[in-house]
């Protein structure tokens, strides 16, 4: 059970709106937004988020792989079973996403994006100038690098929103790896 409400009729009068586009989106609302929407302003933050990233140049298989990829390194079972459905909605593999969910890709570029996604989690952001000559030599422009840091820093909330406050997994689970 949640630690924070998910009775989306208790949600503030600001939230209604937004979890009416993410009920038509998903024809459904997950718990995860059902969370958030306890603070109209981290829901708008997150869906406005979501939408951005959802139309940037990355595409929206790579940002899926990348977020089961950190699902996976931040043992975020909700995050990772939700990915995993999206990721498969956005041209994926099952095999795309099992490999992606530890850091993996037969695809060099989405290897080198995978790679440094990682590594801005696991240093924390204190990556080197030769963790961004990787990626740029890979074929990342400099806004594509960018945009690879917005999909961590959105991903790195959902997970800590998910994690800390015990959200119900409303999506098929997928099971953690150790990488």
């Amino acid at each position: 059970m949640s630690y924070l409400n998910i009775n989306t009729n208790q949600a503030a009068p600001a939230s209604q709106e937004i979890l009416q586009q993410i009920h038509a989106a998903f024809g459904a609302t997950p718990n995860m937004f059902k969370v958030v929407a306890n603070s109209p302003a981290a829901l708008k933050s997150m869906w406005s988020s979501f939408g951005a990233l959802g139309s940037g140049t990355l595409g929206a298989k790579l940002g899926e792989q990348i977020a089961v990829a950190i699902a996976n390194r931040n043992q975020c079972e909700y995050c990772l079973a939700a990915h995993t459905v999206l990721g498969r909605n956005a041209g994926a593999s099952a095999e795309d996403m099992a490999n992606a969910q530890i850091g993996k890709s037969l695809d060099y570029k989405t290897q080198a994006a995978l790679t440094f996604s990682l590594k801005i989690v696991e240093k924390r952001a204190a990556i080197s100038q030769a963790d961004v000559e990787a990626v740029r030599a890979a074929g990342f422009s400099d806004g594509e690098i960018v945009e690879i840091m917005a999909h961590v820093a959105l991903n790195l909330f959902t997970n800590y929103v998910n994690v800390a406050f015990n959200v119900p997994v409303d999506f098929p689970k997928v099971v953690l790896k150790t990488n």
